[in-house]
């Protein structure tokens, strides 16, 4: 038997990379699934791989930025499924820059995206977790959350470290409600973040890892599926994922 049989799942951020890929692990555990994202086409592609494989699922455009769009995710979720048992807060931007070159309205962006988009949907899933008494809640953050790595991340390391801080400070308001919290953190990972990046010096200061052979999006799946499939008695709290021959 699938081990997440029975199970309702939202994926934010899903239409490529690591919510992508963990909406399809997610998936073949036996969950029904949620994949939601801005851009319509790439999840009605992703719609089609879930259910050509057996899987149920279905899509939602969704700016998680939105307070009203994320919360509408969570409703449109419990009304199709009749529940929702694990989140997975993916969506993220990567915006890296010096502070003094004062990209300031990329600094909202980040902030918007990687710390208000989670916590509007969070806030939202708390809501029917807590009427069944139990949910999983994964917020993908990434190595900058735990330390500075370059003299260009301290603005995306500072929305990372704001998900660590709420990720533990949510694990401990949920105890008594039975929702478990996981916070996963890469390090470099093959997916579009580095190309969002319009910062020339930023990028070509990722240059030299991105040579190395980093991590796969499945790779992020594979932990997230770890970490949802524990038994209730479990809770991995954080998991941090470097490449091997990542030196920091």
């Amino acid at each position: 038997m699938a081990r997440l049989e029975g199970k309702v799942a939202v994926v934010t951020g899903a239409s490529s990379g690591i919510g992508a890929a963990t909406a399809e692990a997610l998936a073949a555990e036996g969950a029904s699934v949620v994949v939601a994202a801005r851009r319509e086409e790439r999840l009605n592609e992703l719609v089609g791989r879930i259910e050509s494989g057996g899987g149920r699922t279905f899509s939602v455009s969704c700016d998680v930025t939105d307070e009203d769009q994320a919360h509408d995710l969570i409703r449109r979720t419990v009304d199709e499924f009749g529940k929702i048992d694990i989140l997975v807060n993916n969506a993220g931007v990567m915006l890296l820059s010096k502070v003094g070159k004062g990209l300031s309205d990329q600094w909202r962006q980040m902030f918007e995206v990687n710390v208000l988009g989670v916590l509007y949907a969070t806030d939202a899933a708390i809501e029917a977790m807590r009427r069944q008494h139990s949910g999983h809640i994964v917020n993908v953050s990434s190595l900058a959350g735990r330390k500075v790595t370059r003299d260009t991340s301290g603005v995306y390391a500072g929305t990372k470290h704001a998900v660590g801080a709420i990720s533990e400070g949510l694990r401990q308001e949920l105890l008594e409600d039975n929702i478990r919290v996981t916070v996963v953190e890469p390090g470099a990972v093959a997916t579009e973040l580095p190309d969002h990046i319009t910062d020339e010096e930023a990028r070509e200061g990722l240059s030299g890892l991105l040579e190395l052979e980093i991590l796969q999006a499945e790779d992020i799946a594979s932990a997230v599926v770890y970490a949802v499939t524990q038994p209730e008695r479990v809770s991995v709290n954080e998991i941090l994922i470097r490449p091997t021959q990542q030196p920091v």
